[in-house]
């Protein structure tokens, strides 16, 4: 192997080429692993070789170590560790260090990814334990480039996930520190070098904790970073501010002095620095102060309610500043960038998230220096302090209390209504978004006699005005059509005059030649709000909407024969699933009135299914609207599953679309429920499908899994004896995971899971009760209670979790009436467990109803039965 030629391959912008080197470099590396790296390495050090060509040679080096998921990650560790000579590892190290002292500094940068590589896997085991002190010598004692790769490395290897290498990097946190703050100081006088210390400062932030607790040596870090921030050179003003961010994330506790000494007059200079790069990052250090005050806010709240004296300290650092921070927010908003995209992130819409987290933070204080704003500049002749009054007033609707806004909305909404006439698009969507605002948070405001019909009015007028306002008005006629939906089930509400009115426009938008991707699809998520919130005196025109639907579906799938194009493909999709979602909505509003329309509309939809290519987003909205129909026709859904069960079973097993597979076995649950026992026919599919899903899929679907077995023990009642011992065996399995030492990922899951088992449990209960067959239980009760006895136990419960529960403990009783299990029922923790939860006031009614429900079954249990006790 020409190893110029070949890395020179892998920079080729022909993918033939391209794609042919990357697999010279695979069969080479799988040929002789430890002859590869040499190679590669030897070549990255070359001084004679060509710059690209060591940074090709670099990455592949790296790429050797690098995996996307977690388990091919190991697997490329493990070679490292065990099939690579130490010698041969020791040379290949050495080359990479060399190179960190080239004068080519593309090399050195590259040569600092691979170090980083390497490290990952060494550092946590250990190995490499002068990896960091060699690195310091470089800083302290190499020339400039040899000093900035260096630094560059170490914020590489800090700038992980891996929690073993992130616990081994904290005991590395004096070289760390030693290394970054030399190379950060002011009297560094390579700009290089000074801002890739401030970078890998901030990347090595979070394993210093240990020296932040010292105040010597948090002074002295405050101070580096401080002087930072005046640095002439930009790139090191943009660090310094990001590493004031991670730091109030990391220790708001340690604030107090540095905000009062220094934090409060830099930042808002940073934030009117003319440099927009800089202006945002000190903007996103509000932003962050405003996080952490709101999170301990919440904190403390929780903590109260639950009896504890332990709060964190809360400064009031945003508002303390308000009166000097605010203003230069609404400033910042009248510098909006007329051509930037809708994504894009500037210094306007950095200053409006800012302002929207201050109104959560510190409430109605916020009002007066807006209101003051917004009545100075919302007639100016600048459209920009026009944009940003209107953009203010919608910021600040969640946060403030409700009587303070309350005169303010209604005397502000003509004023916003009159502005989407505006002459100027960006003030006409700040006006749409600002009622959309209005409409989520403060929507009691809103007078449906005085002010429903001109704003529904101009939101529509809007739509149809100009595609850059149709998310905005969307979204605004969302937050409406929920606002206005009365209570479930009303014979009318406030929407019912401008139903059919609305829905017609809806619909005239969708159809308009000039409608793009993004106005259609916001058009019919719309169309679907206004349908779910209905009431009765609209429902006519609802199933009168579904033949529109229906038809416009039908034409999408003769279209498929005419894409030519990925462009038009996807333009297709976008389309089926925007109608298919509306199908959905109706089915679920007109819910057993459906029938008369079923046959149409299942006959469609597996068209769709039939049609569609794989890797489409499609058939997931597919499968949604069949869960819908299944759930609106229960029994009568029979006739369709001989039709159906194909698609159901390949998405079932189509393990490489888990999102797929996982829609699928919502379906299956879905199915069962409305069939009843007349699912059986198919149970033996579904039980298997989901068994091999439990062993092939990632711990999220299981959840879902052990909860689609309770609802096939429901339907299937007694018939469920054949799988109950294997699906005792996997409940039982999963309940010996333990909730200790694991992360907080990890905790979501076992909740979760343990939430899953006990719907299955419940399931299978229910079932072998319904048909005379508790004795099929009686072997796996003890480890019932020792589940239970677990969740008792545990602090980390949901409410979910504890109904679930609870559902149990009263269905066994119910199941076992005449004491069998007696001693499990006396246990003190099961009557406690039952009376807390019935006591919760921040629980739902149907909990407590379980908890009472659960709290008379053990009463009977402790009595002697109630066979006894009749």
């Amino acid at each position: 192997m020409d190893v110029n030629q070949v890395l020179e391959g892998t920079l080729s912008p022909d993918a033939t080429i391209r794609q042919n080197a990357e697999l010279q470099l695979t069969q080479a590396a799988e040929a002789d692993f430890s002859g590869y790296l040499t190679t590669l390495a030897q070549e990255l050090a070359n001084e004679r070789a060509q710059s690209h060509i060591r940074t090709a040679a670099a990455l592949a080096l790296k790429n050797a170590f690098s995996a996307r998921e977690h388990a091919r990650l190991r697997q490329v560790q493990d070679r490292w560790l065990t099939q690579v000579d130490p010698n041969i590892k020791t040379q290949v190290k050495a080359l990479a260090l060399k190179t960190l002292s080239s004068n080519d500094s593309r090399a050195g940068h590259a040569s600092a990814q691979f170090i980083a590589s390497i490290a990952a896997i060494e550092i946590p085991r250990n190995i490499w334990p002068e990896l960091m002190q060699t690195l310091v010598n470089n800083v302290g004692e190499g020339a400039d480039h040899q000093k900035q790769a260096s630094l560059t490395t170490i914020g590489f290897i800090c700038d992980t996930d891996e929690a073993e290498l992130r616990d081994s990097l904290a005991q590395h946190s004096n070289a760390i520190l030693t290394a970054v703050v030399q190379g950060a100081r002011k009297e560094e006088t390579n700009d290089n070098v000074r801002n890739a210390a401030i970078s890998a400062l901030s990347d090595s932030l979070e394993f210093v904790r240990t020296n932040f607790e010292n105040e010597g040596e948090r002074n002295y870090i405050m101070q580096v970073i401080c002087e930072a921030t005046q640095a002439t050179d930009n790139r090191i003003q943009q660090g310094a501010y990001g590493c004031l961010n991670r730091i109030m994330g990391l220790y708001y506790d340690k604030m107090r002095f540095y905000m009062e000494k220094a934090l409060f007059g830099l930042t808002i200079q940073g934030m009117k620095s003319e440099e927009e790069d800089v202006a945002k990052l000190a903007v996103e250090f509000w932003c962050t102060v405003c996080e952490e005050e709101i999170s301990i806010e919440d904190d403390n709240t929780q903590a109260q309610a639950e009896g504890s004296t332990e709060l964190r300290e809360y400064f009031n650092f945003a508002r303390v500043a308000t009166q000097e921070v605010v203003p230069v927010l609404l400033e910042l908003l009248a510098k909006q960038d007329e051509d930037a995209a809708d994504d894009e992130y500037n210094i306007s819409r950095a200053a409006y998230q800012c302002l929207q987290l201050w109104a959560q933070t510190v409430g109605s204080a916020v009002v007066p220096p807006v209101l003051a704003f917004v009545e100075k500049n919302l007639r100016s002749e600048d459209w920009h302090f026009r944009d940003a009054a209107v953009s203010a007033f919608g910021a600040i609707m969640e946060g403030p209390e409700e009587k303070i806004l309350d005169p303010l909305v209604k005397q502000a909404l003509p004023v916003l209504i009159g502005m989407m006439d505006d002459q100027v698009i960006q003030v006409k969507d700040s006006a749409a978004y600002a009622l959309g605002r209005i409409c989520e948070a403060s929507s009691e405001s809103i007078d449906a006699q005085s002010h429903l019909s001109p704003l529904i009015s101009a939101l529509f007028t809007g739509l149809s005005s100009h595609p850059k306002m149709a998310s905005s008005c969307c979204w605004a006629l969302m937050n409406l059509a929920d606002r206005f939906a009365g209570d479930p089930g009303c014979n009318e509400n406030p929407l019912s005059a401008h139903f059919q009115a609305s829905v017609t426009h809806l619909l005239q938008v969708t159809e308009r030649h000039d409608a793009d991707n993004q106005l259609r699809t916001a058009a019919y998520e719309v169309l679907n709000a206004f349908v779910t919130n209905a009431a009765n005196d609209s429902v006519g025109f609802v199933a009168t909407l579904s033949n529109v639907i229906l038809e416009r579906l039908e034409k999408t799938i003769q279209l498929q024969q005419q894409v030519v194009s990925v462009e038009d493909k996807l333009t297709l999709e976008e389309m089926q699933t925007s109608l298919t979602s509306v199908v959905m909505a109706i089915v679920q509003r007109l819910e057993a009135e459906i029938k008369p329309q079923g046959d149409r509309i299942m006959a469609i939809l597996l068209q769709l299914l039939n049609s569609v290519g794989g890797k489409s987003s499609v058939p997931d909205t597919v499968f949604a609207a069949i869960g819908a129909l299944a759930n609106s026709l229960e029994e009568d859904f029979l006739k369709y599953m001989d039709a159906f069960v194909p698609y159901l079973y390949n998405a079932l097993g189509n393990q490489e679309e888990p999102g797929l597979c996982a829609m699928a076995i919502g379906l299956v649950s879905d199915i069962t429920r409305s069939l009843g026992e007349k699912v059986q026919p198919w149970c033996d599919a579904f039980m298997n499908y989901l068994l091999n899903n439990l062993r092939a899929l990632s711990n999220q679907f299981k959840p879902a899994i052990l909860q689609c077995f309770g609802d096939i023990a429901q339907a299937i009642g007694g018939h469920f004896e054949t799988y109950l011992t294997v699906v005792a065996q996997v409940l039982q399995q999963a309940a010996s995971i333990p909730m200790t030492e694991i992360t907080y990922e990890m905790l979501d899951y076992v909740i979760s899971l343990r939430e899953g088992i006990m719907d299955a449990w419940d399931g299978a209960i229910v079932a072998m009760k319904s048909s005379g067959k508790t004795q099929q239980l009686v072997p796996y009760v003890q480890s019932i209670f020792e589940l239970l006895h677990s969740v008792y136990t545990e602090s980390s419960r949901t409410e979910a979790l504890l109904r679930s529960s609870l559902g149990v403990v009263g269905d066994l009783a119910d199941a076992f009436p005449h004491g069998e299990f007696a001693e499990f029922y006396r246990a003190d923790w099961l009557t406690a467990m039952a009376r807390e939860v019935r006591s919760n006031r921040d629980f739902q009614p149907r909990t407590q109803d379980t908890a009472r429900w659960a709290r008379e079954q053990i009463k009977r249990q402790i009595g002697g039965g109630a066979g006894q006790m009749a």
